[in-house]
């Protein structure tokens, strides 16, 4: 199959643009005039008039979690509430406009307190039983750090004033004693199992309607955390994704990152599972790296500090995962030459793993491409041995819409100052690639964009930009979603750039990104998006 695209600002690289762009069989071609590109396509070419609209390489969202997206589009939204009641609510009409769904339990995620109006509380199981007493409920906090369910599901999981802790994880007591219903980090996966699955069937639904969104936004890779995550087991995970693909029913690029909660089921994946026989001869699918998780988020104030946290004396966050069981996942996944990505976001869990990583670097070389996923909370020196190290920053800047109100509070203005540091990162030298870590956050990359090179909340705030100092230009945000993602894949010699032997995934804008005021970079929406030469979406 031919795709020819005309008349475009076709980005090449930094301030230099093309006019046309002609892809065979998925691989770009030719690029340059209209003439050049036209002729060297010959006949029995799809043409595309861009009609002079800027074109950009797909974007590959270096890290989030496509399966739960579709969750996620499936249940109740109580992003954005400003109030518990204002959530009580939501999940009441939710219940009413669709019983059968709701018949054995509720799921969702999306609260967060910061965003109450007046009182800034996390809620309990008292608030969660103004809801119903009789099936489990389950509401997540937007980082899924933190959760949140009414009795029912305290009562299933057979938790009491004298139950134990959850290794890796806590859950509260009230005053009375009993469990309050508020869940941390791997506690939080036993409550979200009082839930029922949905079957297979339905999350091969959720599974396709969340391509279906992310396509529609110029996403044409997703490297995506589902299987050990998701709320089925990585089995069927793998199952599922593979048979939409055999089908040929994918509509973008899919690479695997893997979760796995002990050494010996890793070891058993590797010595007789996916990464002994898994079956990627389809080019659109790829087996990534192994995802560990070491602390928590800075919104529940559970991600591993090196100093307290200064709104919340005494606490330094939750480690997750061991600095002995991080370095025995580290040294059977260089046996194994597996690339290693590591959730991170104090600078406490950020320096701890750098450490897991230089034990098991190769002659002082990170060739197997470790990396820190979110890498939030740095200081400068900490950044440099990040950048000398040649560690991956899979970024998300659209965290930074709420972080920005709560760093400063939480870990003071010197460690923020230096704290979501794309700019600094980018001048060391270090390999930075953009993700939204989606449904965290919405997986459109634009808003992400607009972060990045603004360091401005959604309603523009604050003026000057956040430590603007630590802003990007346009051009680099572009090669950090595009070219900077493809190298978190090993995938830079032939993905990411509009260039003759790279796959055709392209995006067609109705903006000009590199031009348009920075205020509008977050509205840009795709006109065109394509994958392999294949047009997917078209507005």
């Amino acid at each position: 199959m031919k795709t020819v695209l005309i008349n475009g600002k076709i980005y090449v690289e930094r301030g230099v643009f093309a006019q046309a762009v002609y892809a065979e069989d998925g691989v770009i071609c030719s690029v340059g005039t209209n003439e050049e590109v036209l002729a060297a396509a010959g006949k029995d070419a799809e043409v595309i008039d861009c009609g002079g609209k800027t074109v950009i390489p797909g974007l590959n969202d270096s890290h989030m979690h496509l399966l739960m997206i579709g969750i996620g589009l499936a249940q109740v939204d109580i992003g954005g509430v400003t109030s518990i009641d204002e959530m009580i609510e939501r999940v009441k009409t939710f219940m009413e406009e669709h019983p059968e769904a709701c018949k054995n339990g509720i799921h969702s995620v999306g609260w967060n307190q910061d965003l109450f109006v007046d009182d800034k509380r996390i809620p309990t199981r008292h608030d969660l039983d103004r809801i119903s007493t009789e099936i489990p409920i389950v509401l997540e906090r937007v980082c899924g750090h933190v959760v949140t369910s009414n009795t029912k599901a305290i009562e299933m999981l057979g938790l009491g004033p004298n139950s134990p802790q959850y290794v890796g994880g806590t859950f509260e007591f009230g005053p009375d004693g009993y469990p309050n219903g508020v869940f941390t980090e791997h506690a939080c996966g036993y409550v979200n199992n009082t839930i029922p699955s949905y079957t297979l069937e339905e999350y091969e639904r959720m599974f396709m309607n969340a391509m279906d969104y992310a396509v529609a936004h110029g996403i044409t890779t997703v490297q995506s955390n589902d299987a050990g995550t998701a709320p089925v087991d990585a089995d069927t995970v793998f199952k599922m994704i593979h048979k939409v693909y055999d089908e040929g029913r994918a509509k973008l690029r899919y690479h695997h990152q893997v979760c796995f909660h002990t050494p010996a089921e890793f070891k058993k994946y590797i010595e007789n599972g996916e990464f002994k026989h898994g079956d990627y001869s389809h080019p659109w699918l790829t087996l990534g790296p192994l995802k560990l998780f070491k602390d928590g988020s800075l919104g529940g104030r559970t991600g591993t500090m090196r100093h307290e946290y200064l709104d919340d004396p005494g606490n330094y966050g939750v480690e997750t995962t061991s600095d002995e069981l991080m370095d025995e996942f580290c040294r059977m996944a260089d046996k194994a030459g597996i690339q290693v990505v590591t959730h991170v976001i104090g600078d406490k869990a950020i320096a701890d793993t750098v450490g897991n990583y230089e034990r098991v670097l190769r002659d002082g070389k990170n060739t197997l491409r470790h990396g820190l996923v979110h890498c939030q909370i740095t200081d400068l020196p900490l950044l440099e041995r990040i950048a000398r190290d040649g560690i991956l920053a899979m970024y998300q800047p659209i965290f930074l819409d709420y972080d920005m109100h709560a760093v400063i509070s939480r870990c003071g203005e010197e460690l923020s100052r230096t704290s979501y540091a794309f700019g600094t990162l980018e001048k060391l030298g270090g390999f930075v690639s953009y993700g939204t870590d989606s449904p965290v956050e919405d997986c459109n990359p634009f808003p992400n964009l607009y972060s990045a090179v603004t360091r401005k909340d959604k309603n523009g705030w604050p003026e000057g930009g956040f430590f603007p100092e630590e802003c990007v230009d346009v051009y680099t945000a572009v090669d950090a979603y595009t070219a900077g993602s493809a190298y978190a894949e090993f995938r830079e010699n032939d993905k990411g750039r509009i260039k003759p032997g790279f796959a055709a995934d392209l995006v067609v804008l109705d903006t000009d990104i590199f031009t348009c005021d920075p205020m509008n970079i977050r509205d840009i929406l795709p006109d065109i998006t394509i994958v392999g030469g294949k047009v997917v979406y078209q507005r």
